[in-house]
């Protein structure tokens, strides 16, 4: 396999062109183009780990003849007492630089929320990150590439799960804060907002026909309008070629969605009122979602040229159903809105009770402050007298 699944952005870990192997000074500008920041927290860690162990020959090589569900499965991480003596010099170093952040950044969240002086168990706290090892913070052991792998192939896969619950949320929120709006207008403007939501959403929902992603009639579009090719003259290869950007024989996530931008612009405008951006971040996201479970038959979030012209030749991609947008599959029943407004409701009803308990305790401060000031009033008085 030309193309590393170690590596995919929301795959795991970082994309690799195994064809490709130069001197990393060589490949760092390619590398930090073709590579787009994954979104962990640790990404930055797991694209040096991957790095070093790329200089390496024999990781090298198993890694190219290593599939996904062995790599999950931890047989790569083994293969880490084979590399060179020099390369698991790196990979110690690195693992002590990246403990040693860590500490820095408890300690800073600590001053911050605690003040300064306050003792605190660091090591304790270290173990909340899960792609290390903390049994031992000075050396690059195989269970540290395990737990790398491990965590982050986890993260990215509960990266669109994460992203269609933070949706929905947003969604929401929004109809919630629509309808308390509502409850502030007399009945004649709350009439006349009613009436510009639902123009809105016709409005919104009247663009032109939106092809199934994916689907021929989807891609010769693209074919046509982007590449500036003759439709007569469409062929499945060359597309294939013409947006693998990267030239690795994969067409991965971003890739893909790239392929639906002409889509996306028949429903969304970002000067109009009624298109929602947010929205249609979560329409590109469903798009990319649906061809990846069409087309990428080994589950590895990377698309072959293989599997890319197995596709072609099925009926979803010649005679497509229509597809289903955002306006037509709500992102929340009206069940859903009820338990999120209950919950709304709960949490600001614990927030004031928190802030009646405040508001109590200050009074009572206050109170007792006035007892001491008439004390010490008292007192002063007693011996002025004396």
């Amino acid at each position: 396999m030309e193309h590393s699944m170690l590596c995919n952005e929301r795959a795991v870990p970082v994309a690799i062109d195994k064809t490709k192997i130069n001197p990393p000074e060589e490949q760092k500008e390619e590398k930090e183009k073709d590579n787009p920041d994954t979104g962990l927290y640790y990404d930055r860690y797991l694209r040096e780990v991957i790095d070093v162990l790329e200089t390496d020959q024999h990781f090298r090589e198993k890694l190219q003849n290593t599939d996904m569900e062995d790599i999950k499965a931890g047989k790569l991480a083994k293969e880490l007492d084979f590399v060179s003596h020099n390369v698991r010099t790196r990979l110690d170093e690195m693992k002590r630089q990246e403990v040693n952040r860590l500490r820095s950044l408890i300690k800073a969240k600590q001053d911050v929320e605690t003040g300064k002086g306050l003792a605190v168990d660091h090591e304790s706290l270290l173990k909340q990150f899960e792609y290390l090892n903390h049994g031992n913070p000075h050396t690059f052991e195989i269970d540290d590439l395990n737990k790398l792998i491990t965590t982050a192939t986890s993260d990215l896969e509960n990266f669109d799960k994460e992203h269609h619950d933070e949706f929905k949320r947003y969604e929401m929120m929004k109809e919630h804060e629509r309808r308390e709006y509502l409850k502030t207008l007399d009945e004649e403007k709350r009439k006349a907002e009613e009436q510009h939501y639902e123009e809105m959403k016709k409005k919104h929902a009247d663009h032109p026909k939106v092809n199934h992603p994916g689907s021929q009639d989807q891609l010769k579009e693209v074919w046509e309008e982007t590449d500036g090719l003759d439709p007569i003259d469409f062929d499945p290869k060359t597309f294939f070629k013409l947006h693998d950007s990267n030239g690795d024989d994969f067409l991965d996530e971003q890739e893909l969605e790239a392929l639906f931008t002409k889509e996306l612009e028949k429903m969304y405008d970002p000067k109009n009122e009624e298109d929602d951006m947010v929205e249609m971040e979560e329409e590109r996201i469903r798009m990319r979602e649906h061809v990846m479970n069409e087309v990428d038959v080994n589950k590895d979030r990377l698309v072959s040229l293989e599997e890319f012209l197995v596709s072609t030749g099925k009926r979803e991609f010649l005679e497509p159903d229509s597809w289903e947008t955002l306006e037509q599959a709500p992102a929340f029943t009206e069940e859903e809105m009820k338990e999120f407004e209950q919950h709304l409701a709960e949490q600001e009803h614990d927030l004031k009770n928190k802030a009646d308990n405040l508001n109590k305790q200050r009074e009572e401060l206050e109170r007792q402050q006035e007892q001491l000031n008439a004390q010490k009033l008292e007192l002063q008085r007693m011996e002025d007298t004396l």
